[in-house]
């Protein structure tokens, strides 16, 4: 587990445009299970391409015509009871960190790796997550 005063300012990064952090597997839970519309739940890291490429492109995908009515977002190696819970609502994907998932009406309908983010750009990211709002923000 990190230190919070090296996590907080990763977490801050999405809690300042909109991210409501979840620390709990009760947290998880009720927030997908009561989930109406579209949902984004972005699985937050230190690594650095979740800096340089993954925050900042779901940023930039939030300045899209349409967006998810709900932004959740759980830290990966900090919030750990939070993490593993949101997973079994990613299956059949295996644990991916950083990660971002897209649910309508409580199920997962688009998701983003380790694999998809790494190498990606910033732009490449929010295009991706810009296409699946388009599909599925109505």
């Amino acid at each position: 587990m990190y230190p919070i005063e090296i996590v907080q300012p990763m977490k801050n990064d999405l809690t300042s445009v909109g991210f409501n952090e979840l620390t709990t597997a009760a947290a998880v839970d009720h927030a997908i299970e009561n989930s109406k519309g579209t949902m984004v739940m972005v699985v937050n890291s230190v690594c650095g391409c979740a800096a340089g490429n993954m925050r900042p492109g779901v940023k930039k995908s939030l300045e899209h015509s349409v967006v998810p009515n709900e932004l959740y977002t759980v830290f990966a190696g900090f919030d750990t009871e939070a993490t593993n819970q949101a997973r079994k609502y990613f299956l059949p994907y295996p644990p991916s960190s950083p990660s971002i998932a897209v649910f309508h009406n409580g199920a997962l309908v688009h998701f983003l790796e380790r694999h998809h983010i790494e190498g990606a750009t910033a732009d490449m990211i929010s295009d991706n997550l810009k296409a699946a709002y388009d599909e599925f923000c109505k």
